[in-house]
Formats: C-alpha cells, sequence, structure tokens
C-alpha cells in the first residue's frame, strides 16, 4: 500500500485531521509515523506530540525519545526522506511530490492475534525495514507498536567524502 501526502502535519491537531488518522489500518500507521517525523528538525516536541498519538495507550517513553534523538542527530533525518517515493542517496534523498510513501508491505504471515508486521523499503538499503502494529480492538485502531525504520543507511552523496 501506498500512501500520499498533499501536506504533512506539522503538530497535532493537523495530523488528526487526516484522513489517515483514524488507524483503521496498520498501513496507515506507519505511513503517519514517517510523516510526523518529516517534522522532526523543524519542531521536535510537536513531533514527538504526534508520535505519542501514533504509539497509543503505550505511550512514547523517554527511552524512545532518546532513541530518535540519537538516530536522527548530525543531520541524519535523511533517513525518513528515504521511505519516501523519489527519494535516493544521489538526489540527497529528496523525494518527489506530492509525497507518497514507499511502498508498505504486509506479508501473508504478518498478522498475528492482534499484531501486525510491516515491512517498508528505505531508497538508501539493501533490505527491508520493520514497523510493528497492535490493534486496540475496543476502538479498532491500529497502533506502533515498535519500529525498526531508522537504522542508518547510505550516506547522501553530497554528504559522501567517496563520492
Amino acid at each position: 500500500m501506498e500512501i500520499t501526502f498533499d501536506s504533512l502535519p506539522s503538530n497535532l491537531d493537523e495530523l488528526k485531521a487526516l484522513p489517515y488518522a483514524s488507524l483503521s489500518e496498520p498501513e496507515y500507521g506507519a505511513a503517519l509515523f514517517l510523516a510526523s517525523m518529516m517534522n522532526y528538525v523543524n519542531n521536535r516536541e510537536e513531533t514527538f506530540k504526534m508520535v505519542e498519538f501514533l504509539y497509543g495507550p503505550s505511550g512514547l517513553s523517554t527511552y524512545t525519545k532518546q532513541f530518535l534523538n540519537d538516530r536522527l542527530q548530525d543531520g541524519k533525518e535523511y533517513k525518513i526522506r528515504s521511505f519516501l517515493k523519489g527519494s535516493s542517496p544521489e538526489n540527497n534523498y529528496e523525494p518527489s511530490v506530492p509525497l507518497t510513501t514507499v511502498d508498505i508491505v504486509r506479508r501473508a504471515d504478518s498478522m498475528v492475534e492482534g499484531r501486525c508486521r510491516l515491512f517498508l523499503r528505505s531508497t538508501g538499503a539493501d533490505s527491508d525495514r520493520e514497523i510493528r502494529m497492535r490493534l486496540k480492538p475496543s476502538t479498532n485502531q491500529w497502533f506502533i507498536e515498535d519500529q525498526m525504520l531508522l537504522a542508518d543507511i547510505r550516506i547522501p552523496v553530497s554528504s559522501d567524502p567517496w563520492a
């Protein structure tokens, strides 16, 4: 499933106004995580509020905030852009407009007892990255349980001294 954004949310109210904020499909939460994290360089606190919404009842722990900060420090926010169509190391991970996620894949064995594993391809990595979603049955919404999207990838050509 690909999800397109005409504009990206810059705060929680804008995120909740998006049609995907229903979180009725696990892919919606994964795509909204990417859309929210695109705001990281502009406003970390607003980004964390959006991501906390996507984590649902479990909330966003101090550890997870520190993990996100660690993975994106030193200008590595290109890792998020690498999950959007049109991005590549050669173009410094600048995605095409309108912003469209790479294909979010739900494999045949991905669904197990209210949990779903989704896989996304980073344009700077050789293997898919995983995000785990959990269903809250009382609201029929899918929330992030864990994500493994922010491991290192190929650096942008403009930052590569060997390019």
